[in-house]
């Protein structure tokens, strides 16, 4: 079946992507067609640690490689309690706010991960090839499993399998990943390596593309990540925030007694992680950013990086609120968007259900 053509000519904002830089590990990988795949939970409106550590660099991504996939994977989202009605809702608003930043479903496969079945299916026959001790090796269990009341449940557990089933599925051959999941990309290639041994070859072995853009702290806390989990409402800024909102957050960041702005990440993380989001945002390197702000203390300082962070979100945070008014266009980019991965996975699965004897 042809996938939908979706009957609206997209706009989309020009981002100035000059911090995505990237590295792309070695690998015995067979010669292959590049593909790309990559996915994101579906948490509603990302904020500025999601946009400036991966939307962007997905972005980017778009003009170095002739095929890619973008998941919103609320198959994996599920591993936590969910509101079933808050979750259609972010599913929605992760789709306008990926479209308002740049991901182009002319350029890339957008969809959503559960309306492919493949998925599950997949990651069955690999969850049959995968121990358990080797996930209870990977970080994220213990860590995820330990914030909840009860015990973590079998999904929590198992969802690298899910994650590993989701690159596989396409043959991807890369993926771009942050320091902290290179674990999960690494089960992906040793899950790969058994099922080739076993069934014969078919998956190439997917590559990481490390980027190098620094990670974004919470500015309450800037040893800790920014996550939309904190408590804290002032830690974390949404792409969508208010200037008044986002000028508040920063002018309480978190920093220290000396008034210099100067780049330390060990000994002065509050000031570096500023400086980070400041570099980030206008594409500067971090030497640069500290030699424009000579003579700045850093409550002045503040003021500046919020500019720069209001600049730079005031037409996605429009864009995005633009796009959540057409529930029916987000809907169709889905439809298509799934349509058209189904088209890719479809003959892949046929070669594995014949591998392993389905069929």
């Amino acid at each position: 079946m042809a996938a939908p053509v979706v009957k609206r000519v997209m706009r989309f904002p020009v981002s100035k992507l000059g911090v995505g830089s990237f590295r792309v590990e070695s690998s015995l990988a067979p010669k292959v067609a590049n593909r790309v795949f990559s996915g994101i939970q579906p948490t509603g409106v990302p904020h500025l640690g999601n946009y400036l550590g991966a939307i962007e660099n997905w972005v980017k991504l778009q003009d170095e490689y002739s095929s890619i996939l973008y998941s919103i994977v609320d198959l994996h989202s599920i591993t936590v309690p969910q509101d079933s009605g808050k979750l259609r809702q972010n599913i929605l608003e992760m789709t306008a706010s990926l479209l308002a930043c740049g991901i182009n479903p002319e350029q890339s496969v957008l969809f959503q991960q559960s309306k492919v079945s493949e998925h599950t299916e997949l990651a069955w026959i690999l969850s049959c090839l995968t121990s358990m001790p080797r996930l209870r090796h990977l970080p994220q269990w213990k860590m995820k499993s330990s914030g909840q009341k009860e015990e973590g449940s079998l999904g929590l557990f198992t969802y690298p399998v899910l994650q590993s089933a989701d690159i596989l599925l396409y043959k991807s051959t890369h993926v771009p990943v942050g320091e902290d999941q290179m674990q999960h990309l690494e089960l992906t290639q040793d899950v790969a390596r058994i099922f080739n041994n076993h069934y014969g070859h078919l998956f190439p072995i997917p590559r990481a593309i490390l980027s190098e853009t620094k990670k974004i702290k919470s500015l309450r806390n800037p040893i800790a990540k920014m996550s939309k989990s904190d408590t804290q409402t002032l830690a974390t800024v949404s792409i969508t925030d208010s200037p008044e909102d986002i000028l508040l957050k920063f002018r309480k960041a978190v920093t220290d007694f000396t008034s210099e702005v100067t780049y330390d990440p060990e000994t002065r993380p509050g000031v570096s992680n500023l400086v980070t989001v400041h570099a980030a945002v206008t594409g500067l390197t971090v030497e640069e950013v500290v030699h424009q702000s000579k003579g700045l203390d850093t409550a002045r300082y503040k003021y500046v990086v919020a500019e720069t962070v209001i600049e730079k979100f005031t037409p996605i945070k429009n864009e995005i609120e633009r796009l959540k008014a057409e529930k029916g266009f987000l809907e169709q980019v889905l439809n298509c968007g799934a349509e058209k991965a189904k088209e890719l996975a479809g003959p892949i699965y046929h070669e594995i259900r014949k591998l392993v004897g389905f069929s």
